[in-house]
């Protein structure tokens, strides 16, 4: 395997974990729960699980975008800038995905007010950019 795929790959599992123990943690600090696994599976109709692997899945993708489309394209030296700004890319492509899966499939409802829930959204997505480009970029 390629070992920027193999890297890409491991950076997504990582990212994916650290920014599910932030969600974890999330309604313990004032944050909405946040729980794209139970989402998931709700607005499928499946079980839990598949709604674990497919979160799983999105972080080992948001990761392979990172290393060929996102840095590619962006000239930026600093990593933490840079990790931040994937993070908020991911935040709106993230969005992007759950309004069109929000067209397929019938929605359970989300926790917190609007503004919480982007707070909440923005802290871990930008843990998961920080953690996939420090990984990648080591």
């Amino acid at each position: 395997m390629n070992p920027n795929i193999s890297k890409s790959i491991f950076a997504g599992i990582l990212a994916t974990v650290a920014m599910t123990i932030i969600m974890l943690m999330a309604p313990n600090i004032g944050m909405p729960e946040m729980a794209p696994w139970k989402l998931l599976s709700g607005a499928m109709g499946v079980s839990i699980i598949v709604g674990w692997v497919l979160h799983f899945v999105m972080g080992i993708l948001f990761a392979l975008g990172y290393s060929y489309v996102f840095a590619p394209h962006i000239n930026i030296q600093n990593s933490w800038l840079k990790g931040v700004l994937f993070g908020i890319a991911a935040v709106v492509i993230a969005q992007i995905g759950m309004k069109i899966l929000g067209m397929i499939f019938e929605m359970p409802p989300m926790d917190g007010t609007m503004p919480m829930r982007l707070i909440a959204m923005l802290v871990g997505h930008i843990v998961f950019g920080l953690v996939t480009v420090k990984t990648i970029e080591k």
